[in-house]
């Protein structure tokens, strides 16, 4: 995982979404984590793992209600 400060993004900001479609970035405001850049394709793949699991729960949960 790359870190840019706030500034660095700033001034950098096509060399952030490069390296963000390669590997997160984490961004610092004084010397603090604040936001994650991550590519499209990362996102999604996290929302639809997180999709599916709370459709395994709601599943599992109904079929221990029966």
């Amino acid at each position: 995982m790359k870190t840019m400060s706030a500034r660095e993004a700033k001034n950098g900001f096509g060399l952030m979404i490069d390296t963000a479609r390669a590997e997160p970035v984490l961004i610092e405001k004084h010397g603090r984590g604040v936001v994650m850049v991550i590519a499209v394709e990362e996102y999604e793949r996290l929302t639809v793992g997180l999709a599916a699991k709370g459709k395994a729960a709601e599943r599992a949960t109904e079929a221990a209600r029966k």
